[in-house]
């Protein structure tokens, strides 16, 4: 069975406007990082919305993780924004129990050249074909459970959630 991808937006999609210094949302960059990954797994790719991770609502949230629930794959990677993927990471948790999710993201757009967006992904069909069931973040070769990841907002990384 395919594996579902699910593209909500994130610096993984942004474009860059050399006129205006100012960062934008054009198409998605994931086909073409799949077949420059040389990419032999069956996926299914699915445009949710192309937002901003800090301008998205839980009415956002929600509709992902509706999309997750009705998808026939039990097997699904969400590229997102990195600023609140935790949050989505949460909301799905809560609502699917029978499937694995991985969220993965990147720090730097793809257009960029030098992005961390092509490991991310590549490491996100990875752990999803090899992680029970469950939700997770994927970033930088890790994978984190949901409820124990944030971003470490000074250092640019994901990191454990160190539990008192």
């Amino acid at each position: 069975m395919a594996i579902r991808i699910f593209i909500t937006g994130g610096t993984f999609d942004k474009e860059y406007n050399e006129l205006n210094g100012e960062l934008f949302f054009k198409d998605s960059h994931l086909p073409e990082m799949l077949k420059l990954g040389r990419c032999k797994i069956d996926v299914d790719i699915r445009t949710l919305m192309m937002i901003d991770s800090l301008e998205m609502t839980d009415n956002d949230r929600m509709l992902i993780a509706h999309h997750c629930q009705a998808a026939d794959e039990d097997k699904i990677v969400i590229t997102h924004g990195t600023d609140t993927m935790a949050n989505t990471a949460a909301i799905i948790a809560q609502k699917i129990k029978n499937k694995t999710i991985v969220l993965t993201g990147a720090m730097i757009p793809y257009k960029f050249g030098s992005s961390d967006g092509l490991f991310n992904l590549g490491s996100a069909l990875a752990f999803v074909q090899t992680l029970p069931q469950g939700v997770y973040v994927v970033m930088n070769g890790k994978y984190f459970n949901w409820n124990n990841v944030a971003k470490n907002k000074k250092t640019g990384e994901f990191e454990e959630v160190v539990k008192s």
